[in-house]
């Protein structure tokens, strides 16, 4: 992961991004039936979901604090949640404009 904020909350959004497209286009055609294999999927991809955001919230700063790089690694950290809450802000000011 990067060390810059911008890259780790946009990464994550991008993340985010694809798994709709996915799952919207690909794993869920309108015409599919309910079976069991879709909890297990959802659950496999909400498992799979919070790997993915722990690797682009915790693992830099995680490693500037075990450096000992205290002040950086929390820096970064709130910093990549406030771009993170930022981009977040703005798709829901676009969904509610649209």
């Amino acid at each position: 992961m990067s060390k810059n904020p911008f890259v780790n909350a946009v990464s994550a959004s991008l993340y985010i991004v694809l798994i709709v497209f996915l799952m919207r286009f690909v794993l869920m055609p309108s015409n599919a039936p309910e079976n069991i294999l879709i909890p297990i999927m959802m659950l496999s991809l909400f498992v799979l979901s919070v790997a993915m955001m722990g690797s682009f919230f915790v693992c830099q700063p995680l490693r500037l604090y075990l450096d000992g790089e205290k002040k950086r690694a929390v820096d970064l950290f709130w910093k990549t949640i406030g771009v993170f809450a930022i981009i977040t802000l703005l798709i829901i000011i676009v969904f509610l404009t649209a």
